[in-house]
């Protein structure tokens, strides 16, 4: 087999195996398990529940986004969360992120 042949051959091999040993690189990010879900324990409006049932449990909302679309989608904006009504009625809600500053080591 002439020199040429050889590295036609084992080219293609020498770069198929160099991609089989590339794995992907991740960070790992590690989160105490004291912080892991704790939005979940903020109380917020259950779907199904009317515009004044949620003001009735929850008082006034901070912003009142007006109706867009059809059927007419409202947003209210409180401090932990934010309701979406499709005309009166909640269809979700959601709890706002809040970023921390805090560097994790």
């Amino acid at each position: 087999m002439s020199p040429l042949a050889k590295y036609v051959v084992l080219l293609p091999l020498a770069l198929f195996s160099l991609a089989i040993q590339q794995t992907a690189i991740a960070e790992t990010i590690k989160i105490p398990v004291g912080q892991q879900n704790t939005a979940q324990h903020i109380a917020k409006p259950q779907m199904g529940l009317s515009m004044e049932q949620v003001e009735a449990q929850f008082g006034a909302p901070l912003k009142r986004n007006p109706a867009k679309g059809e059927p007419p989608i409202t947003r209210w904006e409180y401090e932990q969360f934010v309701v979406y009504f499709e005309s009166n009625t909640v269809i979700h809600s959601v709890i706002r992120h809040k970023p921390t500053n805090q560097a994790q080591p």
